[in-house]
């Protein structure tokens, strides 16, 4: 591996630890009990008075959930690069499922949390602000992208897993550590800072899988190191 390809993974290996910071910090700081799909006018009329109080707060877990999502996509991409051979072709599949997963988690993500502090300081009435939420919570296009969110965020890590079992480059509990985090961590819901102590498993995993790609970086393949030996003249 030349100077260029190293430096490479080695920055994709710090994705890893960001996607974490972010996603967690995202988690942390939403407001409780504003994550709900809001389809009734009960339940529009159960988070607006929460957005209306704390509109920044979520604007800013936004922010930090787009940028988590855009980390975790290139995470998938980076942790794909430690398989080899075995398991290979899943790892490229549940790359290509994880980074079309956290897009569509993005598009979900905007129409929630900026929808809402929007349409909760908007100066129009509460029923008028209902209607706008539920317009977007009910429409084709949400649905779509929820539906492949959904979908990715449970099959994305579990090929993941998989094919880190398979190649037998990571150890085999890390592989399922990154599984069982990386489901709770999506499964959370906005219940404040004590989301941070569920979420510690997923961390763990981001942090040592990065730790084994940027050990990957500097390792030197066998072939390669004889390759890079130099020539002995043998005397006739």
């Amino acid at each position: 591996m030349d100077n260029t390809a190293r430096t490479r993974q080695r920055v994709l290996a710090l994705f890893l630890p960001v996607a974490a910071v972010l996603y967690i910090s995202a988690e942390a700081l939403s407001p409780k009990g504003t994550d709900q799909v809001v389809t009734t006018t009960a339940t529009a009329f159960k988070v607006l008075p929460i957005a209306a109080q704390h509109s920044t707060q979520l604007y800013l877990a936004s922010w930090l959930a787009l940028l988590g999502l855009g980390a975790l996509a290139v995470s998938y991409a980076a942790i794909a690069t430690l398989v080899r051979d075995r398991g290979s072709a899943l790892a490229t599949i549940a790359a290509l499922l994880g980074g079309l997963g956290a897009f569509s988690g993005a598009i979900v993500n905007v129409i929630n949390y900026p929808g809402l502090a929007a349409a909760a300081t908007a100066h129009v009435s509460r029923g008028a602000a209902a209607k706008v939420l539920m317009a977007g919570f009910n429409s084709e296009f949400f649905h779509v992208f929820a539906y492949v969110y959904f979908a990715s965020e449970y099959l994305a890590p579990l090929l993941m897993a998989i094919a880190l079992w398979r190649s037998r480059s990571v150890p085999r509990w890390l592989a399922v550590l990154f599984f069982v985090g990386l489901g709770a961590a999506e499964q959370m819901s906005s219940m404040g800072p004590i989301v941070v102590l569920y979420m510690l498993p997923f961390a763990a995993a981001m942090v040592l899988l990065a730790a084994r790609i940027w050990q990957a970086a500097g390792t030197v393949p066998a072939g390669r190191i004889h390759s890079l030996e130099p020539a002995v003249d043998v005397p006739a």
